[in-house]
């Protein structure tokens, strides 16, 4: 924790009598500072998250802001014999830290209780900055340190308390002057998923994420295989095939949010569905490379030979894109489409790119797509089936997209590749386009 925000932490409740002679300071200097003027909002999260009264909390904010004047003056007053401020456990006293006695009666006059220290926060602040300075060689083992003004000392926070205190002596600091306190913190940064948005794979690659869902986002399956870990924002491929298809899932860890948005670099538009748009239709994309590019829909169910193998079921358009955009949104509107697989060209001269179908990889997965003005929705079925006797949903003349999944007198199937059905073509006469999961 930095100076900066304990001094936040600390603008805080003062006791009564020390309140009193706070204001009786103040009344020699002029008139009294205005009441705040308390948002609702905040006065109901305060009283919810501290199990206060709304009384209470009221009270309490106009207490702190009192304590914030009276440290802001004493930090003046006392200069380099300042040493911080900070409330007591039960946060009722503002406590005011000195190094030399001759400032406690300044601290008493003006309504806080003084502590004598060895430290001014100066010189606290000064042995922090070394660490600072040696922040790249810290082990991974040391999750952070801060200023602890109650205890005079900078804190470091570890897994691993040797290591600790070794990377402390290597950055200049005596023993005396760190406390090593256990922590089982991982810190990351948190981040709103949302479509079009760089993310990191394992050592460095980096991919665009497609379309925020309940827990997670979709993307590209050549991005990572299932188990792979990503940063910015944190998570887990859950799920992933490619070559043959090419879509994946993330499961984000807790703290990302999923919005139901996509960059449009600048700006951001929002998704409200997936409804799949008809060929000739005009699409957009969102990459992480490129931006926001756009074209047409060109020809559907298309096959598509890479290096690494044939990959079926794809959209075929003009819009461009270009590595870092793969796994990268596609809408027509406000429709969800699909995410970047690849193609030739690029954003120079042109080129054809093919998107894999959202709904197949929503379907699939059994994921729900986040839109706007609600919670999560979901168009498709759940990726596994139970057995219902008699109950049969696949019909003839419908164009099964690869994974879809149907039943067929009561037993389950998942189509193993994309066609349109007929008369004759149901799953247990064609073993070869469906595969039984029930």
């Amino acid at each position: 924790m930095t100076r900066r925000s304990v001094a936040a932490v600390a603008v805080a409740v003062l006791s009564a009598a020390g309140l009193a002679a706070a204001l009786a300071t103040t009344a020699t200097a002029g008139p009294p500072p205005p009441r705040l003027a308390l948002d609702g909002g905040m006065v109901d999260a305060l009283a919810r998250d501290l199990h206060l009264t709304p009384d209470q909390a009221r009270a309490r904010l106009h207490r702190e802001a009192d304590a914030a004047r009276t440290e802001g003056t004493l930090k003046t007053r006392l200069g380099p014999a300042f040493a911080g401020a900070w409330l007591n456990e039960d946060a009722t006293e503002l406590v005011v830290g000195v190094t030399a006695a001759s400032q406690i009666q300044a601290v008493e006059a003006a309504g806080a209780r003084p502590k004598v220290v060895q430290r001014s926060l100066a010189q606290l602040d000064a042995l922090k900055v070394k660490l600072d300075r040696n922040a790249r060689n810290a082990p991974k083992t040391v999750p952070g340190w801060y200023v602890d003004t109650p205890t005079n000392t900078v804190v470091l926070l570890a897994r691993d308390a040797t290591a600790a205190q070794t990377f402390a002596r290597a950055s200049g600091l005596a023993d005396a002057d760190v406390r090593v306190e256990p922590s089982t913190e991982e810190p990351r940064p948190l981040i709103d998923v949302i479509g079009g948005n760089a993310y990191y794979i394992g050592s460095g690659s980096r991919c665009s994420v497609g379309f925020a869902v309940e827990g997670g986002f979709v993307t590209a399956g050549h991005c990572g295989r299932a188990g792979a870990s990503t940063t910015q924002p944190s998570g887990t491929f859950a799920g992933s095939s490619f070559p043959g298809n090419d879509y994946a899932w993330v499961r984000t860890a807790a703290g990302n949010t999923g919005r139901a948005l996509v960059n449009r670099y600048p700006g951001t538009v929002p998704v409200a569905g997936s409804t799949e748009a008809p060929v000739g239709a005009s699409v957009c994309r969102s990459g992480s490379t490129t931006g926001w590019r756009c074209g047409t829909i060109q020809q559907k169910n298309t096959s598509v030979t890479y290096p690494e193998g044939t990959i079926t079921g794809l959209t075929r358009t003009n819009a461009c894109a270009e590595p870092g955009d793969s796994g990268g949104s596609w809408l027509t509107g406000d429709q969800a489409q699909g995410v970047t697989s690849g193609g030739s060209g690029n954003c120079t001269s042109g080129g054809t790119i093919y998107f894999q179908p959202v709904n197949e990889i929503l379907q699939v997965y059994g994921l729900r797509l986040l839109v706007g003005g609600g919670g999560p929705t979901s168009t498709t079925s759940p990726t596994t089936t139970t057995s219902n006797p008699g109950q049969t949903t696949w019909q003839p003349g419908v164009a099964y997209a690869t994974g879809s999944l149907v039943t067929y007198d009561g037993v389950g199937y998942r189509c193993l590749q994309g066609h349109t059905s007929q008369p004759g073509w149901d799953p247990p006469a064609v073993p070869a386009l469906w595969e039984r999961v029930s």
